[in-house]
């Protein structure tokens, strides 16, 4: 084990290592060569023989960086990396495609094809030409329909031994199925919790978010702020304003409702332009009408600013599809 940069012999014996846990792979090697391993992998960057994820295109915008990655089936994701004043956050996919649909994004555009690996999760991270200070899983994808290999990324990327990541720099971006998110709020890792909502009454969610339907929106909201109150946790609404669909004087009345005196961030988001063409973005004056209208009745409130438009890596417009022409990633 003391030469494993050399001959990679004990990788061979567990396959993929990126999918194993610190415990899985000592139940194989032992205590030492299972430290050794994971410090092999995570802290140096001699060890691209063993991936199973390729970059095969990147594209740069001011503070944004996007990243398409082929996998062994020959399927794409896309990773994007946002510099921030605070540092880098990498927005991470957890699925080809995906199964909700939701009518402003291009990710579930053809449906769900397959989830992702842990292992897959985690090479999204590792192969980063950037040092990473915050995680959000808000990428193509609705972790918590890949539920299992997302929980066990993320203990993957938090062992001390490994990347050794701060819980509290992983978020989970999450349109709410309920059944998940109950099972969420016993997970003892306290990660950072981000709604995805977007309405304020059950049709209007149906509308919007057509792979939701079967998911009450008062149990989705119950869910959340449970969430929020087991763990201690500030969590984020999201909410893409579209005019003249969710910004009507009742949906302030009910958001209110709903996460006034709540431990809740409400932000607001501007609609980024996919291929579907079917939708109105709201002008900047009446996005900040909503959100007055929100914070004079007592909602904390923030606009979310897009990053990537440019290079089609904003919210919204991931679609892991590769240009064979090599110009362009979309």
């Amino acid at each position: 084990m003391k030469n494993l940069q050399g001959n990679y012999s004990l990788v061979s014996i567990i396959g993929d290592p990126f999918g194993f846990t610190r415990d899985e792979i000592t139940s194989v090697l032992g205590e030492y060569d299972s430290k050794t391993l994971y410090s092999f992998l995570y802290k140096n960057t001699s060890h691209k023989k063993v991936h199973t994820i390729w970059i095969k295109d990147m594209l740069k915008d001011t503070d944004t960086e996007k990243y398409l990655y082929e996998l062994t089936d020959n399927k794409y994701i896309e990773t994007v990396c946002i510099k921030r004043r605070t540092g880098m956050t990498a927005c991470v996919s957890t699925q080809v495609g995906c199964p909700v649909q939701c009518i402003f994004c291009e990710s579930g555009r053809n449906g769900l094809t397959r989830n992702l690996t842990a292992s897959e999760i985690v090479q999204q991270i590792v192969f980063l030409k950037n040092k990473i200070n915050r995680i959000v899983f808000m990428g193509i994808g609705e972790p918590l329909y890949n539920y299992d290999a997302l929980i066990k990324a993320i203990h993957i990327l938090r062992d001390r031994d490994g990347l050794d990541f701060p819980t509290d720099g992983i978020t989970v971006s999450t349109v709410g199925p309920v059944m998940q998110l109950k099972k969420l709020r016993e997970e003892h890792i306290k990660i950072q919790l981000v709604l995805s909502l977007h309405a304020a009454t059950q049709k209007t969610r149906d509308y919007i978010i057509p792979g939701m339907a079967g998911n009450d929106i008062e149990e989705t909201v119950k869910a959340a702020l449970s969430y929020s109150q087991r763990h201690n946790r500030k969590v984020s609404i999201a909410y893409l304003v579209l005019p003249g669909i969710n910004n009507n004087y009742s949906d302030i009345k009910q958001l209110v409702e709903w996460f006034k005196h709540e431990n809740v961030m409400i932000n607001l988001l501007e609609y980024n332009e996919t291929n579907k063409g079917i939708l109105k973005k709201i002008n900047k004056n009446e996005i900040i009408k909503f959100k007055n209208k929100l914070e004079d009745l007592g909602l904390e409130v923030n606009i979310r600013v897009s990053h990537g438009r440019n290079i089609k890596a904003a919210c919204g417009q991931l679609a892991g599809k590769y240009n064979i022409s090599g110009a362009n990633c979309t």
